[in-house]
């Protein structure tokens, strides 16, 4: 029988790492990624659904639409803050298990009152905001993929488990609009369907928005089990809260979450809102047939940001994805918009989504080398057995901050659509929106060259 607490974990130890610790570690971050993967996709199922509603009989503004995609993010955020600490605590099996299992409530909830358009606004906001128990899960799962890799493969691993997680995002948006247009369930699950007719082309066709939160049901029970039986708890990586809240008496940590909004933020806000801006600025464009594209993009460019990062610096692969990311809106997305050019709006935007994924896998290679050379400097010359307790107090506070800038990161996923929504309110545009996000990319670069990009940075990365 396994045992599932490893009572010994040294990765930065070649020998240990080569005879036993790898396989170990493979193995647990190849069950984190579907779990992760499930939890983002229930995270931004109104990112397709909110989309979908008014052809099943809800009547709702732009507004309200929008402010319904935003509404997981905020929730997901919000737990992430939570959930960032809960690894140390419970161990990362137990609580891998545990948030997976949790997906079951939203998406059940969503079967279920997606059958009847005279569900209020209310219910659907409570179930918007429990979605976000899927947000909440990318903390404690990059905290727990964290431990079990030495610093030269976190770039690596964390980018993968991020990276192909967040595929869920573009999973979602593109298996979504597959499973609604089928009785897959049957009537006795799925309820009796809609039917829409399409005034642009006549026709009338039959869906089952329920679909869109049954569908996930068996694959996040399989998920669960796998977690519970197939991955491990680190002994030596049990820390109280109180052990880990030392991260916010740490300067870095604040800089890297105001670093981690400007990238993961954009992926996870973009993601939200591009459906629905698609549909707001080019009604004429079959949204179903797009908005996977470029959460796509970012979700496949991540393990490559990680990877590139281990090689040459993650602040240098960050500051350089900030001024792109800036210069793409000004000149990409802004001119679309202005010229009404769908195309030059969707390569725009799918840049803009590589981009972020560049600078997810980035700033999420900085921070374990941020805290391992902080601590290390603390201990200098001090013996070696000094150094041994500082890599371990690095790790642990690298896990934390990496669980908490992911849930400060993840109030990006609020701000962007509720911007959008906003400056289309206010201005009848997204511009004003948008020049407020290359203002925040500028600031963003001048932190990373000035505290961990230039030469004699501070804390170079």
């Amino acid at each position: 029988m396994m045992n599932h607490v490893l009572q010994r974990w040294e990765p930065e130890n070649p020998d240990f790492w080569h005879k036993e610790g790898e396989q170990i570690a493979r193995r647990n971050l190849w069950i984190s990624i579907p779990c992760l993967m499930l939890a983002f996709a229930v995270w931004m199922l109104w990112s397709v659904v909110a989309a979908n509603l008014d052809k099943a009989g809800f009547h709702f503004s732009k507004d309200q639409l929008f402010f319904l995609t935003a509404l997981p993010a905020l929730s997901g955020a919000t737990l992430r803050i939570f959930y960032s600490f809960l690894v140390p605590v419970f161990g990362g099996r137990k609580w891998t298990a545990i948030s997976t299992a949790s997906l079951l409530i939203p998406a059940i909830g969503m079967g279920l009152a997606l059958q009847d358009p005279s569900t209020s606004y209310s219910t659907l906001l409570g179930l918007a905001l429990l979605c976000g128990l899927g947000g909440g899960n990318f903390s404690s799962s990059m905290a727990n993929i964290s431990f079990f890799f030495p610093k030269t493969r976190k770039g690596y691993a964390t980018g993968m488990n991020a990276g192909i997680g967040n595929l869920g995002v573009s999973v979602v948006q593109f298996v979504t609009p597959l499973v609604i247009a089928s009785a897959m369930f049957g009537s006795a699950v799925s309820g009796q369907g809609f039917l829409f007719h399409d005034p642009k082309s006549g026709l009338e066709s039959s869906f089952w928005l329920a679909n869109a939160g049954f569908i996930w049901v068996p694959f996040i029970i399989a998920a669960t089990l796998a977690a519970w039986f197939g991955m491990n708890d680190i002994a030596s990586a049990h820390a109280s809260l109180a052990d880990q809240a030392v991260i916010f008496k740490r300067k870095h940590n604040w800089l890297m979450c105001w670093l981690y909004v400007g990238t993961f933020g954009s992926f996870i806000g973009f993601s939200a809102a591009f459906a629905m801006l698609i549909k707001a600025e080019f009604p004429e464009i079959a949204v179903a047939q797009y908005a996977f594209l470029g959460p796509l993009a970012g979700a496949l460019a991540r393990p490559l940001g990680g990877m590139i990062s281990d090689r040459v610096g993650g602040a240098r692969v960050t500051f350089w994805v900030f001024l792109a990311m800036g210069l793409i809106i000004l000149l990409g997305i802004l001119p679309a918009l202005h010229t009404h050019q769908f195309m030059l709006f969707l390569a725009s935007f799918i840049g803009m989504f590589i981009l972020t994924g560049l600078g997810n896998g980035s700033t999420f290679c900085m921070i374990p080398v941020i805290f391992q050379t902080e601590r290390e400097r603390a201990v200098q010359g001090q013996g070696e057995a000094a150094q041994q307790q500082a890599r371990l107090d690095a790790g642990k506070e690298s896990a934390a901050v990496l669980g908490f800038s992911g849930a400060i990161g993840a109030y990006g996923g609020f701000f962007i659509p509720q911007s959008f929504g906003t400056s289309i309110k206010m201005t009848g545009a997204p511009d004003m929106a948008m020049y407020v996000f290359i203002a925040f990319y500028a600031s963003c670069m001048a932190i990373t060259w000035w505290y961990y990009a230039r030469r004699n940075a501070p804390m170079p990365c």
